[in-house]
């Protein structure tokens, strides 16, 4: 059963969230587009089912987001979870199409933006996901920049991933997250990972080595009035990772596809992340599976360390 959080907004909490919220319990977002637009079912729902595993083992409690028919789940039941995984033509939703899909009743998945905004509306403080977007290559020709930016410059939520995706112009999403007054904290590390690779070839702006210390950093910003997100970049484990060389070449690849195809707008980030799927015989799939693994484990921690303090 699922609980009614407004009489205006349709959203509902999961029974399992209702429960964690009244009793004031650790709990962490989780995006869906990586379920609707990342893999094929069966594969898909595993991978959804197993994070949000990892998170309970670490004494939180997960909340899956997605809009179904118009309304905003915040946290799925296990039913809900499976057809959601074997939804076709869902929307893929951002800060500008969120309310669109629950205005016109619609079934979407939610990016990073758009999960942002719905952990902040239900009052939850940490979100995990893979990677954030950010600046695509070549975007002083194309304009395109990811709503995921401005959205960690203006809402209050903590995203853990494993860096900006490895396709983008990571040094100008630096930059333009660092103009927008969002901390980049790189957990254990001095260099900045990029999503399959631990190192970026860049240094982190910040870096911390306890879920302890991100909660405290965060307890700070609190007390100082500052607004917005902040971004906690965390490695994918050694064992997991593309080395940085090697991806360069397969991105490049998939980067020369997508001129000659002539691909545009929300489609090129799938798109590219498909085409690399195929030039490393499904590598790269495994790697993100393990990277978001990693990434809902050290969210939960910081949530929990968050309830302590």
């Amino acid at each position: 059963m699922t609980k009614p959080v407004s009489p205006f907004l349709p959203m509902e909490y999961s029974s399992e969230v209702a429960a964690a919220k009244a009793r004031n319990a650790p709990i962490v977002a989780l995006e869906s587009t990586i379920i609707t637009h990342g893999m094929p079912f069966p594969g898909n729902l595993n991978m959804a089912r197993s994070v949000e595993a990892i998170i309970r083992e670490e004494g939180a409690v997960p909340a899956t987001i997605a809009v179904i028919d118009g309304v905003l789940h915040i946290g799925l039941e296990s039913a809900q979870l499976e057809t959601l995984a074997q939804t076709e033509g869902a929307m893929k939703l951002s800060r500008a199409d969120l309310a669109f899909a629950i205005a016109e009743r619609r079934t979407g998945a939610t990016t990073v933006a758009a999960t942002m905004i719905a952990a902040a509306r239900a009052g939850i403080r940490v979100f995990a996901t893979g990677g954030i977007g950010g600046v695509h290559r070549k975007a002083e020709e194309s304009f395109d920049i990811s709503a995921d930016l401005d959205e960690l410059a203006r809402t209050g939520v903590i995203v853990v991933c494993a860096g900006a995706k490895a396709i983008l112009d990571i040094p100008k999403t630096l930059e333009v997250l660092e103009t927008r007054g969002v901390p980049v904290v790189t957990y254990d590390s001095e260099i900045f990972p990029a999503f399959w690779s631990r190192d970026s070839g860049l240094k982190s702006p910040l870096m911390l080595n306890s879920p302890a210390a991100i909660a405290n950093f965060q307890k700070m910003r609190d007390l100082l009035g500052v607004d917005g997100g902040m971004l906690i970049a965390n490695p994918v484990p050694e064992k997991n990772e593309i080395p940085r060389e090697e991806m360069e070449i397969y991105i490049t690849r998939a980067l020369d596809n997508a001129d000659r195809d002539e691909i545009t707008g929300k489609a090129v980030t799938p798109y590219l992340l498909d085409n690399i799927f195929g030039l490393t015989d499904g590598r790269s799939l495994e790697t993100n599976i393990a990277l978001v693994e990693n990434n809902a484990r050290l969210a939960a921690e910081i949530a929990v360390a968050m309830t302590v303090e």
